[in-house]
């Protein structure tokens, strides 16, 4: 087990890539924290680990809201004693066009994506750097790499998360390696909420594989930047895209 005794949080895991993760790191060994809005999905995640035999428990926190990072972590340590994975997962999507963005709209976005990355790696790294060894992973995308037209906010963010990730990796390290995944086209509820298959059929038709992502497919590639098989690692952004930008 690549994971075996760690304790890992997992945010927006009650569905798609992060849910995908929790699973995966459970049968690698980790206490997993499920962390996500909705109890009844939360609850399912937490109950197919569970029926596994694997150890997970989940908090419900809503990643806009700074106090409920701080719930998240303080039930993570009131159920495990430590922080040893932290996967900033949870996101949300933006589609109004730049001139149409309210900015309840903009400040909800960057919280959600962005900010909450921040306060929640300020409240585990000192966990981590006390231990010695911590990891932490950051959900961008491939939007952080390039603009599409009505998506400012969301692009925004996720630009935003590729420089947060190679400061965090220089500031936290040696102890602490920090990496991000740039997901392309998975089939996720997002996806779903944009048109499905269909709507990003030109990233498909685009890329050499020729279908899209799975959540599985980004859970393998964080199991990997989680474990110690990626120890000499840090301060990179791993696209997981099919291969749409060459």
């Amino acid at each position: 087990m690549k994971l075996k005794d760690k304790v890992a949080i997992v945010t927006g895991s009650t569905s798609g890539m992060g849910r995908a993760t929790a699973v995966l790191f459970a049968r690698e060994g980790a206490k997993v924290v499920v962390a996500g809005r909705n109890e009844k999905r939360a609850k399912e995640v937490v109950d197919q680990i569970k029926n596994e035999g694997l150890e997970a428990i989940y908090v419900l926190a809503d990643m806009s809201k700074p106090e409920d990072s701080k719930v998240l972590v303080d039930k993570a340590l009131e159920a495990y004693g430590t922080v040893d994975i932290l996967f900033n997962n949870a996101g949300m999507l933006s589609m109004s066009p730049l001139q149409e963005l309210k900015m309840e709209e903009w400040d909800r976005v960057m919280n959600v994506n962005v900010t909450s990355v921040l306060y929640l790696t300020q409240l585990v790294a000192p966990i981590m750097k006390k231990k010695g060894k911590g990891v932490i992973i950051n959900t961008s995308s491939v939007a952080g790499f390039a603009a599409h037209h009505g998506f400012a906010a969301y692009v925004t963010t996720k630009h935003a998360l590729v420089g947060l990730t190679k400061s965090m990796a220089w500031e936290l390290g040696p102890e602490i390696r920090v990496n991000a995944i740039a997901p392309g086209a998975i089939h996720t509820a997002m996806v779903d909420s944009i048109g499905g298959v269909e709507a990003v059929k030109d990233l498909i038709e685009g890329s050499p594989l020729k279908r899209i992502g799975q959540p599985e497919d980004i859970a393998s590639v964080a199991l990997f930047l989680a474990c110690d098989d990626s120890s000499f690692i840090t301060g990179q952004v791993l696209r997981v895209d099919g291969g749409i930008d060459i």
